[in-house]
C-alpha cells in the first residue's frame, strides 16, 4: 500500500472526514478508483448519505463496469464532491467513448471545479457525437469559461436556435456574457488577471475594489478570509458613488432591505449618495437597492432577479466560492469566508491566546451613522485608483447595467484564486 492510500485509510479509520476529504482532493488523481472508492464509502456511511454508499460498494465489486462507475460519478456529483467523481467518469467513458450521458456528467464534474478547460478538451476529443443542445453549448460556455472567447464566439454562432425551450435561458445568458466579453476586450482588457474585465463579461456587474493581499501568491484580487470593518464599508459606498457618477447613472432613491446589516448599509447610504431612503418594493425603477451580503436576503431575491428599469442591485461582500443566486451589478469585493463589522470575532490576547469579542447587537440606525463616522481606509491595490475604476465603468457604461435578469454565475471564470476547501 503506497503512503498515499495508508494515510487516507489512517484518517478514515478515525473517523476524520473533513481531514479525509481533503487527502482525496490532493491524491485522488494519483490513486486508482477501486482503491478509493472503499474509502468514499467510508466517508458516505459515516456522513449518512446512502447512495453514495451504495454506489462506492458497487465499483468496489465491479471496478471495471461503466454503469457502476457513471453511477459513483453521478453519486459524488451530487453529494457535492465532483473533484472524486471525474477521474470514475473518465474511466466509464473510456469503457463507452460515444456515451453523451458519461460525457455530460463528467462535463458537469468539469464545471463544479472550475476545470472548463478540461471540459473544453474532453468534448473535443467526442466532437462527432455532440449535440448542438447541450453538448456545443456546453462546449462554448467552458470555452468563455476558460478564458478563450473566439473559440466561444466561433461555436456559439454555430448554435441552431433551440428547438427545447428549456434552452432559451441559456442561450440569453451565453449571448449577454459573449457581448460584454467583447466590449471588455475592446477596451483593452480580459487578460490572464482581469479580474474586473472577467467579472464584468461573465456577471455583468461591476466589481469596486480589487485585493491587494496575496495577488502575486494566488489571490488575484480576490479575498480568502476577510474581517471586514466599518472603515470598508463606508470606502465600498464612495466606491459606489464613483461608479454611478462614471456611469452617468443617477438613481432617484435607496431601496432598504429589511435585514439589520443591510438595512445599516442602506441608510448609510442614503447619506453617502445624497439621496432619499425607501423600503425596498419589488419593481421600483430609478433606485440604488443596497445588500451587505445577497447570500443572507431570503426569498427577496425572487424580486430582485428581474431588473426593473433603472433599478441597480449593490453587493458590499460577494462570495465567489459560493455565488448568491443574483448578481450584484455593483460588488465591492469579492471574498470566500466573511466576518461582518457586527458579527462575533476571534483575536488573539497579549498571552496569545485566542478570544472571542461580542457581536455588536446595535439597531441598524446606530451601525448605521458608525460606517459614517468610519474613516474609510482601502486595502486597495496602489494600481486599483477610483481613477482607474472610473475609466473601465465609463468604458463599459453602453452596456451597464445590463438589461433583463440577473443570472447566478457559479463558475469564478477564467481567473484563478486560491480558496480554502
Amino acid at each position: 500500500m503506497n503512503s498515499d492510500l495508508q494515510e487516507a485509510w489512517a484518517l478514515a479509520e478515525a473517523g476524520d472526514v473533513s481531514g479525509l476529504m481533503n487527502h482525496l482532493r490532493s491524491t485522488v488523481d494519483r490513486l486508482a478508483v477501486a482503491d478509493t472508492a472503499p474509502l468514499v464509502r467510508r466517508v458516505a456511511e459515516l456522513t449518512g448519505f446512502a447512495d453514495l454508499a451504495e454506489a462506492a460498494a458497487a465499483v468496489s465489486a465491479d471496478p471495471g463496469g461503466s454503469r457502476a462507475l457513471y453511477a459513483y460519478g453521478y453519486a459524488c456529483v451530487e453529494r457535492g464532491a465532483s473533484f472524486l467523481a471525474v477521474p470514475a467518469l473518465r474511466a466509464a467513458l473510456r469503457r463507452e467513448p460515444g456515451s453523451p450521458v458519461i460525457l455530460r456528467e463528467l462535463v458537469t464534474a468539469f464545471e463544479d471545479e472550475y476545470r472548463h478547460g478540461e471540459a473544453v478538451s474532453v468534448l473535443s476529443e467526442h466532437e462527432a457525437v455532440l449535440t448542438p443542445w447541450p453538448d456545443r453549448y456546453l462546449l462554448a460556455y467552458n470555452a468563455l469559461m476558460s478564458g478563450d472567447v473566439d473559440r466561444a464566439a466561433v461555436e456559439a454562432d454555430g448554435l441552431p436556435f433551440p428547438e427545447d425551450e428549456f434552452w432559451l435561458p441559456a442561450r440569453g445568458r451565453l449571448s449577454g456574457m459573449l457581448a460584454r466579453a467583447r466590449e471588455a476586450r475592446a477596451l483593452g482588457r480580459l487578460g490572464p488577471r482581469d479580474l474586473r474585465g472577467w467579472h464584468f463579461a461573465l456577471t455583468g456587474g461591476v466589481l469596486a475594489t480589487l485585493s491587494p493581499f496575496g495577488v502575486d501568491q494566488g489571490m488575484n484580487g480576490r479575498y480568502a478570509y476577510l474581517n471586514d470593518d466599518f472603515g470598508a464599508c463606508l470606502y465600498g459606498l464612495r466606491r459606489l458613488r464613483t461608479v454611478l457618477e462614471a456611469a452617468g447613472r443617477t438613481p432617484k432613491t435607496v431601496s432598504l432591505l429589511p435585514g439589520r446589516g443591510d438595512l445599516a448599509l442602506g441608510l448609510a447610504a442614503s447619506q453617502v449618495l445624497g439621496l432619499p431612503a425607501e423600503p425596498f418594493a419589488p419593481g421600483r425603477t430609478d433606485t440604488v437597492v443596497i445588500a451587505y451580503d445577497l447570500a443572507n436576503v431570503g426569498d427577496l431575491v425572487v424580486d430582485l432577479y428581474e431588473r426593473a428599469a433603472g433599478q441597480i442591485l449593490y453587493e458590499h461582500a460577494t462570495c465567489w466560492t459560493e455565488p448568491p443566486q443574483v448578481s450584484a451589478d455593483v460588488s465591492t469585493l469579492l471574498c470566500q469566508m466573511l466576518v461582518a463589522p457586527w458579527d462575533e470575532k476571534m483575536y488573539i490576547t497579549p498571552d496569545g491566546d485566542m478570544a472571542r469579542s461580542p457581536a455588536d447587537d446595535r439597531e441598524a440606525e446606530e451601525l448605521a451613522a458608525e460606517i459614517l463616522r468610519a474613516t474609510p481606509t482601502p486595502d486597495e491595490l496602489p494600481s486599483d485608483t477610483d481613477e482607474e475604476l472610473a475609466r473601465f465603468v465609463a468604458g463599459i457604461a453602453p452596456m451597464w447595467p445590463a438589461d433583463g435578469t440577473r443570472d447566478r454565475v457559479r463558475s469564478a471564470g477564467p481567473v484563478p484564486s486560491s480558496r480554502f476547501r
